[in-house]
C-alpha cells in the first residue's frame, strides 16, 4: 500500500531491508523491501566481470549505486518541481563518482575521492527558482544526504548461533 503526499505524516521513519542471496559464480539475488513508512518489494541482482570472476549477468554493485544517485536526485527534481510551482520541459543528469583504488596484497583497499552531479534543467522559469528546486531535491535526496554525512556501519556474523559484532 502506497500513500499519498497528504496521507503522510509530518515526521515518518524510511526503512528498506535487503536479503541478498549468493548463486552462480559471482551473481546476488536481491530481495529489497521497504517496510517503512509503508510497504514495497524489488527484486534485483548483481554480478560483476571476470574481473572477480563473475558472468556480468547483471549490473555490479557500484553501477546500481552510481544509478541510484542520479535517479533520487532526478526523482526528486521532479516530485519537487509540481510542489514549488517550476516548469520543467527537459532533465538530465550527469554524474560522476570516483574512488581511490589501493591493492593490499591480496586484497584490495577503497576510499571516496568525489561525487559530481552535473543538472541540466530546461525550464522558463527564473533561475532562482530553478536554484531553489535543485537546493530542495539536494536535500530530500535520501542517497545524497547519506553521502554528504559520517556515517558508521555496523557489522555483524552469526556464529554458533549467536551475533558477534564484526569491529
Amino acid at each position: 500500500m502506497s500513500l499519498t503526499q497528504d496521507e503522510m505524516p509530518q515526521r515518518a521513519v524510511v526503512q528498506f531491508n535487503c536479503t541478498g542471496q549468493a548463486v552462480g559464480k559471482m551473481r546476488n539475488e536481491l530481495d529489497v523491501r521497504m517496510v517503512k513508512p509503508f510497504e514495497e518489494r524489488f527484486e534485483l541482482a548483481t554480478d560483476e566481470g571476470a574481473f572477480h570472476g563473475g558472468d556480468a549477468s547483471a549490473p555490479p554493485p557500484l553501477a546500481l549505486f552510481v544509478g541510484g544517485l542520479a535517479g533520487c536526485l532526478m526523482t526528486q527534481i521532479r516530485a519537487f518541481a509540481k510542489r514549488l510551482d517550476v516548469t520543467i520541459s527537459d532533465l538530465k543528469v550527469d554524474v560522476r563518482v570516483q574512488w581511490d583504488w589501493e591493492a593490499k596484497g591480496r586484497v584490495y583497499e577503497t576510499a571516496p575521492k568525489s561525487f559530481e552531479i552535473d543538472v541540466f534543467l530546461d525550464s522558463q522559469d527564473p533561475l532562482d527558482a530553478q536554484l531553489n528546486l535543485i537546493q530542495a531535491a539536494k536535500k530530500g535526496c535520501f542517497i545524497e544526504q547519506t553521502l554528504g554525512q559520517s556515517n558508521s556501519i555496523r557489522h555483524r556474523i552469526r556464529h554458533e548461533g549467536e551475533w558477534m559484532s564484526i569491529d
